[in-house]
């Protein structure tokens, strides 16, 4: 008995340190080869380049050859449907008069057999052509949310009396027109989450569809973006030449996406902090509890070839010259590559940053310039100075900002 309390003892302490030990990841052979196929793989990922990563050595006219190739290479990565151009104009289902604005629900019809909705926030003092705001929600967040509203069911309705969250509504109130969409699997677009009384949406599923039939969450999510943006440019009322898109946590990746396929956007407003992936999947290797290392992100995040050709940084860099805020930090290294963009075209008063309030002084700021490999999610935060608590909409940095280009 004494020998099998002393072997499970050992095999704890094994379980316990095991984690440790292999937070990195590194071969033991002398030549250097992985037996490891996950050790193989993020090695790979490591040391691949994107082939569009920004080069701040490029000229002004390197800097339009490479703004046409992010383009063409996200037309591609995307994978919009090329023969869907005669669809249903979409309709008005809906209006009520609210405070101060008209609230109006509208239908689209993207496929044969889909429907999807979106809102419109229209203010009273509208007369006519006015700037117009499409809103683009985070991960569980919904239309409904961003215009203040309940949700379709009880369980989807958020913390509506928060402006922390009805990023639509207070756009309306500062006397722009919103445009809020719901996230693909979100809200009015999901499926049988509610009968559970519960607003954990299902995305893993829908994405694993999408990936199966060779497109991806993401490329679906912003083809019905982009469809509600061609209605805003369609309005008599709506001002196309000043739309500006607002994406919170999640829906900054669309906002991204439209942003580099329709170079008729204005501004962005990048609610998020700004994030290379490809080095966060390389860096963060520290193996969870259970001794598996888990991904940075979930499977609505895979988009087959994106980290091939450039990560996030080098999309926001493509965006210039057009007006950006970022209101929740990043590493300054990333920071420093998007202004170098925004020098190159004579642009730098365009881009406006902003750290969380924790990190707002450069002092406070980690300065790396390379992540150190073995990271879990709450060191790897800490590291890009992310406060994961103070992450939400920020109308008090974002609406001056606004006004000032605008008014």
């Amino acid at each position: 008995m004494p020998r099998i309390k002393i072997l499970l003892f050992f095999i704890l302490c094994i379980i316990k340190v095991y984690p440790q030990i292999n937070d990195s990841i590194f071969s033991d052979r002398p030549d250097g080869r992985f037996i490891s196929t996950y050790g193989y793989l993020i090695t790979e990922l490591e040391n691949t380049k994107p082939a569009l990563s920004y080069d701040s050595t490029m000229s002004k006219l390197q800097f339009y050859r490479w703004q046409d190739d992010v383009k063409a290479a996200m037309e591609n990565i995307m994978k919009f449907p090329m023969n869907n151009n005669n669809l249903p104009d979409p309709v008005c289902i809906s209006t009520e008069q609210k405070d101060g604005y008209v609230l109006e629900k509208w239908e689209f019809y993207p496929f044969p057999k889909c429907v999807s909705t979106f809102l419109v926030l229209k203010p009273d003092n509208v007369i006519d052509k006015a700037p117009a705001v499409l809103c683009i929600p985070g991960s569980g967040r919904t239309k409904e949310g961003l215009a203040g509203e309940p949700g379709i069911y009880d369980c989807y309705t958020e913390e509506i009396s928060s402006d922390h969250v009805t990023m639509a509504l207070d756009y309306a109130k500062a006397g722009y027109i919103a445009v809020a969409v719901d996230n693909a699997g979100a809200g009015e677009a999901s499926d049988i989450e509610h009968y559970s009384n519960s607003g954990n949406y299902n995305y893993d599923v829908i994405s694993r569809l999408l990936l199966e039939m060779g497109w991806s969450w993401l490329g679906y999510t912003s083809y019905l973006d982009m469809q509600v943006l061609k209605w805003m440019k369609s309005t008599d009322y709506i001002d196309k030449n000043h739309i500006i898109l607002s994406g919170f946590s999640l829906g900054t990746e669309p906002m991204m996406v439209l942003g580099v396929m329709d170079k008729d956007i204005y501004a962005f407003v990048y609610n998020d902090f700004l994030c290379n992936t490809q080095e966060r999947a390389v860096v963060m290797t520290k193996p969870n509890k259970y001794g598996n290392r888990p991904f940075p992100n979930s499977i609505r995040h895979l988009i087959p070839d994106y980290w091939r050709f450039f990560n996030f940084p080098d999309v926001v860099a493509s965006l210039a010259p057009r007006p950006i805020i970022f209101t929740e930090g990043a590493l300054d290294r990333d920071f420093e590559l998007v202004k170098n963009a925004y020098e190159k075209v004579n642009a730098i008063n365009n881009v406006k940053c902003y750290h969380y309030p924790k990190f707002s002084k450069k002092e406070d700021r980690l300065q790396i310039e390379k992540l150190p490999k073995g990271l879990d999610s709450k060191t790897y935060f800490r590291m890009v100075n992310v406060d994961p608590p103070s992450h939400y909409f920020k109308s008090e940095l974002v609406i001056p900002w606004i006004d000032s280009l605008l008014k």
